[in-house]
């Protein structure tokens, strides 16, 4: 991909339709290009690592752009983020959003639109990401307003050596009574805990995975008249299985472990299952872990629904008041190009190869041999998951799998998180958990009540 190239033919594009992006400080000159940096905002997970690791030799080396990373925990990096849009402070000009962010985002004027960048750049080649990902990244106004890094489903992870080691089978689409009752069997089987599971609060953490137990167990957040449901039967029955689980066959101090924390110790062999995010497998299958080739793969969980697993990008979002947009879109264009892919494959193996965005990576021989153990159920996972309008069990007024399409959520779903997570480490149980969080939830809807 030409990227010298690119700039010039977004500035024309700008400047045929008579288009003025906003926030911009004015079309900047190709030639500048070369002499800029720019400021990205982002999450601190092992995919993004990498990119920071390749980005000086490659993207920098090419286009002349410095990239100043800032890499934070998930829960911070949100609430980063959060302040940075809604202030246009403009100290970031490229920063990770999801499908909860970009709806909100967009409708608040907070993002800049990609369409022309997008349409100027054929080599970008938009047709090839995964169609449900462009459009969880349009905004209501039909405009796209983020490019996804890489996409994920969910999946569960068992160390097929144990199984074999405790006599034990795995069936090919689990229920979740299913999963309870092997985690219960094969826990302690060369001191491995049962099943990991994320206790960590915030909404992005621990109502990650809860919330698909929530939604196939048959409860909502929220009726159709947008009164809390957190207190129904449905609601409770999840919660509860959840965290029994975690806390008689779950890692120890559970409470405090999210993502990062349940991989270290599912790649250092001590978790016999893991119910998380279908980005997990690079990593257990990556050279260095006690796991790799151990590991099978297969469909989330189930209760009442067919489909249990959830949907999820992190893609990169242009600031509105971005001064550099077209040094911005660079960047995002190399960053979530089949080049980079490629790049990421072959200098730190295939498995580094940033997945479940576009149909090429699957397509791809190279992949298929290093990702063989797990990359059919990714593909599944990613393009076959949960509908975001109906994930669960009933209607209900709001949109999303693993989150509450609200722009409250952030704020309810980290309180909401943080009284699971004290049931988690027994310091309450999971009814007072639920009675204060449906307080939390039922007043943060009033104005949709009212409405």
């Amino acid at each position: 991909m030409k990227r010298s190239s690119l700039v010039r033919v977004a500035v024309t594009a700008v400047v045929v339709t008579g288009l003025v992006l906003p926030g911009c400080a004015g079309a900047e000159a190709p030639s500048g290009a070369g002499s800029q940096s720019i400021n990205v905002l982002t999450v601190n997970n092992p995919p993004m690592q990498n990119l920071k690791k390749l980005t000086k030799r490659h993207f920098t080396a090419e286009t002349g752009i410095k990239v100043n990373y800032t890499l934070l925990p998930e829960n911070e990096v949100r609430d980063r983020t959060n302040r940075e849009f809604a202030t246009q402070a403009g100290h970031y000009d490229v920063a990770s959003v999801s499908a909860y962010e970009v709806p909100i985002y967009s409708e608040n004027g907070w993002l800049a639109p990609l369409d022309s960048y997008v349409k100027a750049d054929e080599d970008f080649h938009q047709h090839d990401i995964f169609p449900n990902l462009t459009a969880s990244l349009t905004g209501s106004d039909g405009k796209l307003y983020a490019e996804p890094f890489y996409g994920e489903g969910s999946f569960l992870a068992y160390r097929k050596d144990l199984f074999r080691k405790a006599g034990l089978t795995m069936p090919p689409n689990p229920t979740w009574q299913e999963t309870a009752e092997l985690a219960a069997k094969i826990d302690g089987t060369e001191g491995a805990h049962g099943i990991c599971l994320r206790g960590l609060p915030g909404w992005g953490q621990n109502l990650a995975p809860l919330n698909t137990v929530v939604n196939t167990f048959g409860g909502a957040w929220y009726d159709t008249e947008w009164n809390a449901r957190l207190t129904s039967p449905e609601f409770k029955r999840a919660v509860r299985f959840y965290v029994d689980l975690l806390r008689s066959h779950g890692q120890p101090n559970a409470h405090r472990m999210g993502f990062l924390e349940v991989l270290d110790t599912f790649v250092a062999g001590k978790c016999a299952m893991w119910y998380d995010a279908t980005v997990l497998a690079s990593s257990v299958e990556a050279d260095g872990s006690a796991v790799k080739g151990k590991v099978g793969y297969v469909p989330a969980p189930y209760d009442r629904t067919e489909k249990a697993g959830w949907l999820w990008t992190w893609a990169w979002g242009i600031q509105k008041a971005c001064e550099k947009k077209d040094a911005a879109w660079e960047f995002i264009s190399w960053a979530s190009s089949k080049e980079y892919q490629e790049t990421a494959g072959r200098e730190l193996g295939w498995t580094a190869a940033p997945a479940g965005s576009r149909k090429s990576l699957y397509a791809n021989p190279e992949y298929q041999k290093a990702a063989a153990a797990w990359y059919r159920q990714e593909h599944t996972a990613v393009t076959n998951s949960a509908d975001p309008k109906n994930p669960g069990v009933g209607p209900r007024p709001y949109t999303g799998i693993s989150f509450v399409g609200i722009p409250e959520f952030a704020v309810i779903g980290t309180a909401v998180s943080q009284q699971i997570s004290a049931a988690i480490a027994g310091q309450q149980s999971v009814d007072q958990a639920l009675e204060k969080s449906q307080d939390i939830a039922h007043a943060a809807a009033a104005k949709y009540r009212a409405e």
